[in-house]
Protein backbone atom coordinates (compact mmCIF):
# COMPACT_ATOMS: atom_id res chain seq x y z
CA UNK A 1 0.00 0.00 0.00
CA UNK A 2 1.67 3.20 -1.24
CA UNK A 3 0.51 6.70 -2.06
CA UNK A 4 0.86 8.91 -5.08
CA UNK A 5 0.77 12.68 -4.76
CA UNK A 6 1.63 15.78 -6.72
CA UNK A 7 0.96 19.31 -7.85
CA UNK A 8 0.48 21.09 -11.18
CA UNK A 9 0.62 24.89 -11.07
CA UNK A 10 -1.05 25.74 -14.40
CA UNK A 11 -0.73 29.52 -14.21
CA UNK A 12 2.37 29.86 -12.05
CA UNK A 13 0.17 31.44 -9.41
CA UNK A 14 1.94 29.83 -6.46
CA UNK A 15 5.22 31.02 -5.02
CA UNK A 16 8.06 28.54 -4.68
CA UNK A 17 7.71 28.76 -0.90
CA UNK A 18 4.00 27.91 -1.11
CA UNK A 19 4.60 24.98 -3.46
CA UNK A 20 7.22 23.54 -1.13
CA UNK A 21 4.89 23.96 1.84
CA UNK A 22 2.06 22.21 -0.02
CA UNK A 23 4.29 19.35 -1.17
CA UNK A 24 5.79 18.72 2.26
CA UNK A 25 2.37 18.75 3.92
CA UNK A 26 0.87 16.52 1.25
CA UNK A 27 3.75 14.04 1.43
CA UNK A 28 3.46 13.78 5.21
CA UNK A 29 -0.27 13.09 4.98
CA UNK A 30 0.55 10.33 2.49
CA UNK A 31 2.61 8.54 5.16
CA UNK A 32 -0.58 6.78 6.24
CA UNK A 33 -0.07 4.61 3.15
CA UNK A 34 3.70 4.15 3.32
CA UNK A 35 6.73 5.22 5.35
CA UNK A 36 9.53 3.08 3.88
CA UNK A 37 10.62 5.60 1.25
CA UNK A 38 9.70 8.97 -0.23
CA UNK A 39 10.43 10.39 -3.67
CA UNK A 40 9.59 13.19 -6.08
CA UNK A 41 10.28 13.92 -9.76
CA UNK A 42 10.26 17.21 -11.68
CA UNK A 43 11.84 18.92 -14.67
CA UNK A 44 14.38 21.70 -14.16
CA UNK A 45 16.76 23.35 -16.64
CA UNK A 46 15.66 20.94 -19.40
CA UNK A 47 16.51 17.90 -17.33
CA UNK A 48 14.41 15.42 -15.39
CA UNK A 49 15.32 15.33 -11.72
CA UNK A 50 14.41 12.49 -9.34
CA UNK A 51 15.00 12.85 -5.63
CA UNK A 52 14.18 9.85 -3.45
CA UNK A 53 15.34 8.48 -0.13
CA UNK A 54 14.57 5.35 2.00
CA UNK A 55 12.99 7.47 4.75
CA UNK A 56 9.44 8.54 5.68
CA UNK A 57 8.16 11.84 4.33
CA UNK A 58 8.29 13.47 7.76
CA UNK A 59 12.08 13.08 7.70
CA UNK A 60 12.61 14.27 4.13
CA UNK A 61 12.61 17.96 3.33
CA UNK A 62 11.14 18.56 -0.11
CA UNK A 63 12.67 21.66 -1.66
CA UNK A 64 11.97 22.27 -5.34
CA UNK A 65 13.83 25.09 -7.09
CA UNK A 66 12.26 28.29 -8.40
CA UNK A 67 10.47 27.83 -11.70
CA UNK A 68 9.31 24.25 -11.12
CA UNK A 69 5.53 24.06 -11.61
CA UNK A 70 4.86 20.32 -12.00
CA UNK A 71 5.88 17.76 -9.36
CA UNK A 72 5.09 14.04 -9.11
CA UNK A 73 5.56 12.25 -5.78
CA UNK A 74 5.34 8.87 -4.04
CA UNK A 75 5.45 7.45 -0.53
CA UNK A 76 6.26 3.76 -0.34
CA UNK A 77 5.07 0.75 1.62
CA UNK A 78 7.48 -2.04 0.69
CA UNK A 79 6.12 -5.29 -0.74
CA UNK A 80 8.95 -6.28 -3.09
CA UNK A 81 12.49 -4.89 -3.26
CA UNK A 82 14.38 -3.70 -0.17
CA UNK A 83 13.76 0.03 0.33
CA UNK A 84 17.25 0.49 1.75
CA UNK A 85 18.54 0.04 -1.80
CA UNK A 86 17.38 3.34 -3.27
CA UNK A 87 17.16 1.92 -6.79
CA UNK A 88 14.07 -0.01 -5.60
CA UNK A 89 12.17 3.13 -4.62
CA UNK A 90 9.84 5.33 -6.67
CA UNK A 91 9.80 7.29 -8.93
CA UNK A 92 11.77 5.24 -11.46
CA UNK A 93 13.72 6.69 -14.37
CA UNK A 94 12.97 5.55 -17.90
CA UNK A 95 13.97 6.58 -21.43
CA UNK A 96 12.04 6.70 -24.72
CA UNK A 97 12.91 8.54 -27.95
CA UNK A 98 16.11 9.87 -26.36
CA UNK A 99 14.13 11.59 -23.61
CA UNK A 100 13.62 10.72 -19.97
CA UNK A 101 10.45 10.05 -18.01
CA UNK A 102 9.67 9.22 -14.38
CA UNK A 103 7.15 6.57 -13.29
CA UNK A 104 5.54 5.88 -9.92
CA UNK A 105 3.11 3.12 -8.98
CA UNK A 106 0.59 2.50 -6.24
CA UNK A 107 -0.46 -1.12 -5.95
CA UNK A 108 0.94 -4.61 -6.33
CA UNK A 109 1.84 -6.42 -9.58
CA UNK A 110 2.11 -10.18 -9.56
CA UNK A 111 3.13 -11.07 -13.13
CA UNK A 112 6.32 -8.97 -13.39
CA UNK A 113 8.63 -12.01 -13.53
CA UNK A 114 6.46 -13.65 -16.17
CA UNK A 115 6.44 -10.47 -18.26
CA UNK A 116 10.22 -10.15 -18.16
CA UNK A 117 10.42 -13.62 -19.70
CA UNK A 118 7.58 -13.41 -22.25
CA UNK A 119 8.43 -9.87 -23.38
CA UNK A 120 12.21 -10.48 -23.44
CA UNK A 121 12.87 -7.57 -21.10
CA UNK A 122 16.48 -6.98 -20.06
CA UNK A 123 17.84 -7.99 -16.68
CA UNK A 124 18.03 -5.17 -14.16
CA UNK A 125 19.30 -4.59 -10.65
CA UNK A 126 15.91 -3.09 -9.65
CA UNK A 127 14.06 -5.64 -7.52
CA UNK A 128 10.70 -3.86 -7.37
CA UNK A 129 7.95 -5.42 -9.49
CA UNK A 130 6.67 -1.99 -10.53
CA UNK A 131 9.78 -1.44 -12.64
CA UNK A 132 8.41 -3.80 -15.29
CA UNK A 133 6.04 -0.95 -16.30
CA UNK A 134 9.08 1.21 -17.10
CA UNK A 135 10.58 -1.59 -19.18
CA UNK A 136 7.35 -2.13 -21.13
CA UNK A 137 7.21 1.57 -22.03
CA UNK A 138 10.88 1.53 -23.03
CA UNK A 139 10.24 -1.50 -25.23
CA UNK A 140 7.64 0.51 -27.16
CA UNK A 141 10.17 3.36 -27.52
CA UNK A 142 7.51 6.02 -27.04
CA UNK A 143 5.30 7.56 -24.40
CA UNK A 144 1.73 8.08 -25.58
CA UNK A 145 -1.77 6.73 -25.07
CA UNK A 146 -1.02 3.61 -27.14
CA UNK A 147 2.13 2.64 -25.23
CA UNK A 148 0.44 3.28 -21.89
CA UNK A 149 -2.54 1.18 -22.97
CA UNK A 150 -0.18 -1.63 -24.00
CA UNK A 151 1.55 -1.51 -20.62
CA UNK A 152 -1.70 -1.36 -18.62
CA UNK A 153 -3.16 -4.33 -20.46
CA UNK A 154 -0.01 -6.42 -19.96
CA UNK A 155 0.43 -6.05 -16.21
CA UNK A 156 -1.71 -7.96 -13.73
CA UNK A 157 -2.47 -6.75 -10.24
CA UNK A 158 -3.75 -3.59 -8.63
CA UNK A 159 -2.42 -0.27 -9.82
CA UNK A 160 -2.47 3.40 -10.53
CA UNK A 161 0.57 4.64 -12.46
CA UNK A 162 1.74 8.22 -12.80
CA UNK A 163 4.26 9.18 -15.48
CA UNK A 164 5.99 12.55 -15.79
CA UNK A 165 7.31 13.35 -19.27
CA UNK A 166 9.92 15.83 -20.50
CA UNK A 167 7.23 18.41 -21.39
CA UNK A 168 5.86 18.65 -17.84
CA UNK A 169 2.76 16.59 -18.57
CA UNK A 170 1.70 13.95 -16.05
CA UNK A 171 -0.03 10.84 -17.38
CA UNK A 172 -2.34 8.90 -15.04
CA UNK A 173 -3.12 5.23 -15.76
CA UNK A 174 -5.97 4.25 -13.46
CA UNK A 175 -6.48 0.64 -12.49
CA UNK A 176 -8.52 -0.54 -9.51
CA UNK A 177 -6.67 1.56 -6.93
CA UNK A 178 -7.95 4.97 -5.82
CA UNK A 179 -6.91 8.38 -7.15
CA UNK A 180 -8.31 11.85 -6.47
CA UNK A 181 -7.75 15.33 -7.93
CA UNK A 182 -8.73 18.62 -6.33
CA UNK A 183 -8.81 21.65 -8.64
CA UNK A 184 -8.22 25.24 -7.62
CA UNK A 185 -8.08 28.48 -9.55
CA UNK A 186 -4.80 28.04 -11.41
CA UNK A 187 -3.52 24.77 -9.97
CA UNK A 188 -4.43 21.24 -8.86
CA UNK A 189 -3.37 18.78 -6.19
CA UNK A 190 -3.70 15.02 -6.39
CA UNK A 191 -3.24 12.07 -4.07
CA UNK A 192 -4.27 8.46 -3.79
CA UNK A 193 -7.32 9.24 -1.64
CA UNK A 194 -9.69 12.13 -1.11
CA UNK A 195 -9.16 11.76 2.63
CA UNK A 196 -5.45 12.56 2.26
CA UNK A 197 -6.26 15.67 0.23
CA UNK A 198 -8.91 16.81 2.71
CA UNK A 199 -6.48 16.54 5.62
CA UNK A 200 -3.85 18.40 3.59
CA UNK A 201 -6.05 21.35 2.66
CA UNK A 202 -7.31 21.57 6.24
CA UNK A 203 -3.75 21.81 7.59
CA UNK A 204 -2.82 24.34 4.91
CA UNK A 205 -6.08 26.26 5.45
CA UNK A 206 -6.83 26.23 1.72
CA UNK A 207 -10.22 27.17 0.34
CA UNK A 208 -12.75 24.58 -0.79
CA UNK A 209 -11.65 23.21 -4.19
CA UNK A 210 -13.61 24.30 -7.25
CA UNK A 211 -13.85 20.72 -8.50
CA UNK A 212 -13.03 17.17 -7.37
CA UNK A 213 -12.31 14.36 -9.82
CA UNK A 214 -11.93 10.65 -9.07
CA UNK A 215 -11.18 8.87 -12.37
CA UNK A 216 -12.52 5.40 -13.02
CA UNK A 217 -10.74 2.13 -13.65
CA UNK A 218 -9.68 1.83 -17.28
CA UNK A 219 -9.06 5.55 -17.80
CA UNK A 220 -5.82 7.17 -18.96
CA UNK A 221 -5.52 10.91 -18.36
CA UNK A 222 -2.88 13.31 -19.60
CA UNK A 223 -2.75 16.67 -17.82
CA UNK A 224 -0.26 19.08 -19.35
CA UNK A 225 1.48 22.00 -17.67
CA UNK A 226 -1.26 24.38 -18.86
CA UNK A 227 -3.96 22.24 -17.22
CA UNK A 228 -5.41 20.79 -20.43
CA UNK A 229 -6.79 17.28 -19.97
CA UNK A 230 -6.89 14.65 -22.72
CA UNK A 231 -8.08 11.11 -22.16
CA UNK A 232 -7.60 7.58 -23.39
CA UNK A 233 -8.55 4.16 -22.10
CA UNK A 234 -7.48 0.55 -21.68
CA UNK A 235 -9.30 -2.71 -21.07
CA UNK A 236 -8.92 -3.74 -17.40
CA UNK A 237 -8.20 -7.38 -16.73
CA UNK A 238 -11.03 -9.24 -15.08
CA UNK A 239 -9.18 -12.37 -14.07
CA UNK A 240 -10.02 -14.91 -11.40
CA UNK A 241 -6.90 -13.80 -9.53
CA UNK A 242 -8.73 -10.84 -8.03
CA UNK A 243 -12.36 -11.83 -8.49
CA UNK A 244 -13.18 -10.97 -4.87
CA UNK A 245 -12.64 -7.28 -5.65
CA UNK A 246 -15.14 -7.27 -8.50
CA UNK A 247 -18.82 -6.46 -8.27
CA UNK A 248 -21.03 -8.35 -7.56
CA UNK A 249 -18.71 -10.98 -5.99
CA UNK A 250 -16.99 -8.57 -3.65
CA UNK A 251 -20.23 -6.92 -2.56
CA UNK A 252 -22.11 -10.14 -1.94
CA UNK A 253 -19.37 -12.32 -0.49
CA UNK A 254 -17.76 -9.60 1.61
CA UNK A 255 -20.70 -7.28 2.07
CA UNK A 256 -19.55 -6.26 5.55
CA UNK A 257 -16.05 -5.31 4.42
CA UNK A 258 -15.59 -1.61 3.75
CA UNK A 259 -13.95 -0.29 0.57
CA UNK A 260 -11.03 0.91 2.69
CA UNK A 261 -9.73 -2.67 2.76
CA UNK A 262 -9.44 -2.97 -1.04
CA UNK A 263 -5.68 -2.42 -1.03
CA UNK A 264 -5.25 -4.90 1.80
CA UNK A 265 -6.66 -7.73 -0.28
CA UNK A 266 -4.29 -6.88 -3.16
CA UNK A 267 -1.20 -6.63 -0.96
CA UNK A 268 -2.11 -9.89 0.75
CA UNK A 269 -2.27 -11.59 -2.65
CA UNK A 270 1.38 -10.65 -3.26
CA UNK A 271 2.33 -12.36 0.01
CA UNK A 272 0.44 -15.54 -0.87
CA UNK A 273 -2.40 -14.82 1.55
CA UNK A 274 -5.91 -15.64 0.34
CA UNK A 275 -8.96 -13.38 0.53
CA UNK A 276 -10.64 -15.89 2.85
CA UNK A 277 -7.80 -15.59 5.34
CA UNK A 278 -7.89 -11.79 5.34
CA UNK A 279 -11.66 -11.80 5.73
CA UNK A 280 -11.38 -14.20 8.68
CA UNK A 281 -9.01 -11.78 10.43
CA UNK A 282 -11.32 -8.83 9.70
CA UNK A 283 -14.30 -10.77 11.05
CA UNK A 284 -12.29 -11.58 14.15
CA UNK A 285 -11.73 -7.87 14.76
CA UNK A 286 -8.22 -7.35 13.39
CA UNK A 287 -7.62 -4.33 11.14
CA UNK A 288 -4.45 -2.22 11.20
CA UNK A 289 -2.31 -5.04 12.62
CA UNK A 290 -3.00 -7.24 9.59
CA UNK A 291 -0.40 -5.38 7.51
CA UNK A 292 2.30 -6.21 10.05
CA UNK A 293 1.17 -9.84 10.12
CA UNK A 294 1.69 -10.13 6.37
CA UNK A 295 5.45 -10.15 6.96
CA UNK A 296 5.13 -13.47 8.84
CA UNK A 297 2.95 -15.55 6.47
CA UNK A 298 3.57 -18.81 8.34
CA UNK A 299 2.17 -17.41 11.58
CA UNK A 300 -0.69 -15.74 9.74
CA UNK A 301 -1.61 -19.01 7.98
CA UNK A 302 -1.66 -20.81 11.32
CA UNK A 303 -3.84 -18.18 12.95
CA UNK A 304 -6.33 -17.94 10.08
CA UNK A 305 -6.43 -21.72 9.80
CA UNK A 306 -7.65 -21.89 13.37
CA UNK A 307 -10.21 -19.15 12.77
CA UNK A 308 -11.55 -20.72 9.59
CA UNK A 309 -11.77 -24.11 11.32
CA UNK A 310 -13.69 -22.50 14.16
CA UNK A 311 -16.15 -20.99 11.70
Amino acid sequence: MCSLFGLIDFTECLSTHTKNKILNTLARECQVRGTDATGIAYNFNDRLRIYKRPIPARKMKIHIPHGVNVVMGHTRKTTQGNAQFNQNNHPFLGHVDSSAFALAHNGVLWNDKELRATENLPLTSVETGSYVAVQLLEKNKTLDFNSLQFMAEKVEGSFVFTVLDKNDAIWFVVGDNPLCFMFYDGYLLYASTQEILCKTIKKLKLNTPSDILEPKEGEILKIDRAGHITTGSFMPKNSYEHWWRRYPYYCSYYEDTTANYDDLFSVAKAFGITADEIQALLDYGCSEEIEEMLYDPTLLHEMTGELLYAY
